[in-house]
């Protein structure tokens, strides 16, 4: 369990920060982050920081994708950790 807890930090911040690259990209009209990319991140484990950079950043919140999926990976993200918990409780012994 200690090595999942250090992959979804690890993924969630590189999820978080590139939604913030993405936003200043999209400001000063660079070359952005492919949607693919951002969604593929965030299904990996990322969603809680996709989440937050999508609020935080006020980034991609007009688009369907991001408005529906985004918060569906999350959820479903918080059911497989609990699932996991409740019927693996001796994962918790870090």
């Amino acid at each position: 369990m200690k090595w999942i807890l250090i992959y979804l930090l690890c993924i969630n911040i590189v999820v978080f920060v590139l939604y913030g690259i993405d936003k200043r990209r999209s400001i000063k009209k660079q070359w952005r982050i492919s949607e693919f990319t951002l969604i593929f991140m965030a299904a990996i484990g990322g969603s809680f920081g996709a989440f937050l950079g999508i609020n935080i950043f006020h980034h991609k919140t007009k688009h369907w994708k991001f408005r529906i999926i985004i918060p569906l990976l999350l959820v479903t993200h918080i059911f497989i950790l609990v699932q996991l918990v409740i019927r693996y409780p001796k994962l918790l012994n870090l």
